[in-house]
């Protein structure tokens, strides 16, 4: 994967950035919100420019990862003026349900943009996930094991395989060790016996494969017509975010072991949808921007479904939580997912021993 290819797929995430705060933005403005910053990246500035007449000042700085505004009064640890009609902390609570709501939404809704452009030029993709037929990938743990595609998965160490969330189960637990897959080819039974990938391995793009023996489900592309992929546009962000909830459940249940991917993850899975093609990078970024949509409004402080929880609070209680109580919270959830981005990006880019 080249380094224009990255390149690229960086500058398409900035942009879900952009969007984001750009809902935000655009919100505030509405509400008659006084924007005083709104910055790409973070970190020293390299350009800024405040148009005439304007309160905000749009910048653009050296770390260009993550995005955010600064809107007057929601800093409550500089001085409030009451009677300021400008700021966050004055406007109606609609006003701020609305502001902190329009970043995800913002997301959400361009994910249908951005999946329509992607269908259109390259079509559905019907993936076959009810057979249990399988593709092999080059190089694996599968193919050196013998295993070839369309060979249909029955068992994993005896233990009958129906659908692919069990297939997952069943060979993740076995990372680094020789597993037995029961299959079915031409009519007839075999097994085989991939050692699956241990922990911390990766691949030669850099991308974890621990727990894995690197099979997928076939599919098929087929071109469509602007109908089609204006339904699928709105039909798909939807499975999106209901994936991401079904996901953080069956973590947090402990069903199901996290896969966590830094923005060096993010950018090398987008740098692969780059080379296939504009297509799949449309696609595959209009996922990223309803999922970004999603996490977005999960109750976590720091988060804004963590700031609409105090808004709601306020909404049903009928009295302002205390804000520096919330920023301490806010302030708290933020380092923790500061530190493990840092973690996921040092575990991303150092080599395992």
């Amino acid at each position: 994967m080249s380094v224009a290819h990255n390149l690229i797929a960086a500058l398409g995430l900035a942009v879900l950035m952009v969007v984001h705060e750009g809902g935000h933005y655009l919100a505030a403005r509405r509400y008659g919100m006084r924007v005083i910053r709104f910055s790409i990246g973070f970190g020293p500035t390299i350009w800024k420019h405040r148009p005439k007449g304007s309160p905000t000042v749009f910048q653009v700085a050296i770390i260009p990862f993550l995005a955010y505004v600064q809107i007057a009064g929601m800093n409550p640890y500089e001085e409030q003026d009451p009677k300021d009609t400008g700021s966050y902390a004055n406007a109606p609570l609609w006003g701020r349900i609305v502001t902190i709501a329009a970043g995800p939404l913002a997301n959400y809704f361009f994910a249908s943009v951005l999946m329509f452009i992607g269908f259109l030029i390259a079509g559905r993709t019907d993936v076959d996930d009810q057979s249990m037929h399988i593709t092999v990938m080059q190089e694996s743990p599968a193919a050196a094991a013998g295993m070839r595609d369309n060979d249909k998965i029955v068992a994993v160490n005896g233990e009958a395989i129906h659908n692919w969330d069990e297939l997952r189960q069943a060979v993740g637990k076995h990372a680094g060790e020789p597993i037995d897959v029961t299959i079915e080819r031409d009519g007839q039974t075999e097994i085989k016996h991939p050692t699956v990938a241990a922990k911390g391995e990766k691949s030669k793009s850099g991308d974890s494969i621990e727990g894995k023996i690197l099979i997928g489900t076939p599919v098929r592309v087929t071109k469509i017509g602007v109908g089609q992929a204006a339904l699928l546009s709105v039909t798909e962000p939807p499975k999106v975010v209901y994936e991401l909830v079904k996901g953080l459940g069956l973590w947090i249940t402990g069903k199901t072991k996290a896969e966590l991917s830094g923005p060096v993850g993010i950018v090398r899975t987008v740098g692969g949808a780059v080379e296939r093609g504009a297509g799949d990078t449309f696609k595959l970024l209009g996922m990223l921007s309803a999922y970004l949509g999603g996490f977005n409004l999960l109750p976590i402080p720091a988060l804004d479904g963590g700031r609409l929880l105090f808004l709601l609070f306020e909404a049903t209680s009928r009295r302002k939580p205390d804000a520096k109580i919330e920023a301490r919270i806010h302030a708290v959830g933020l380092l923790l997912m500061l530190g493990l981005i840092a973690f996921v990006t040092y575990s991303e880019i150092m080599p395992k021993h």
